[in-house]
């Protein structure tokens, strides 16, 4: 039995692994092939500290990079799953989740969260008090971390598209 886990085990690993895809890709998607300019916002206290608070410890970032047209945004942010960074690509349309997809994923297990399966649950969320999203995320057994790290990023690409917004009004 031993022997058929590790197999298993070493056959599954190398597939979750990679680039599914890549920003350029997300952006055309997001922006049906016309991609504005990217922008930054560099990241001071009154924003830092409901970032933190969403991770959970310390940003280290000083800008973040977004895309915006007339109608919506775009991030492309980054959190660690268990060890490794997990990349996720985020559009936020008149306050909500347009998409949110896994660009890239390091870890050995949680890649099940790549699938639209999972990642279309945070479709039309919204970010309520107390950093709450309005709809409730289902887990996949074995991926916590990275279920974690992607429902954090979420709410901080929310919260980034809230500051954008009052800042141009």
């Amino acid at each position: 039995m031993f022997s058929i886990i590790a197999i298993f085990t070493s056959i599954t690993t190398p597939y979750a692994k990679g680039v599914y895809q890549t920003e350029e890709a997300f952006l055309n998607e997001v922006f049906k092939g016309e991609i504005p300019a990217s922008r930054n916002i560099t990241v001071r206290s009154k924003l830092r500290e409901p970032i933190e608070k969403i991770l959970g410890h310390p940003f280290s970032g000083f800008r973040i990079k977004y895309w915006k047209d007339k109608t919506q945004t775009a991030w492309i942010l980054e959190e660690i799953g268990k060890v490794e960074y997990i990349t996720f690509g985020i559009s936020i349309k008149n306050s909500e989740v347009l998409y949110a997809n896994v660009l890239e994923f390091k870890e050995s297990r949680g890649w099940e969260i790549r699938y639209p399966a999972f990642t279309d649950q945070y479709i039309g969320a919204r970010l309520i008090k107390n950093n709450k999203l309005t709809k409730n995320i289902d887990g996949i057994s074995g991926a916590t971390l990275s279920l974690w790290a992607m429902t954090k990023i979420v709410k901080i690409a929310l919260k980034l598209d809230e500051y954008i917004q009052n800042e141009e009004t």
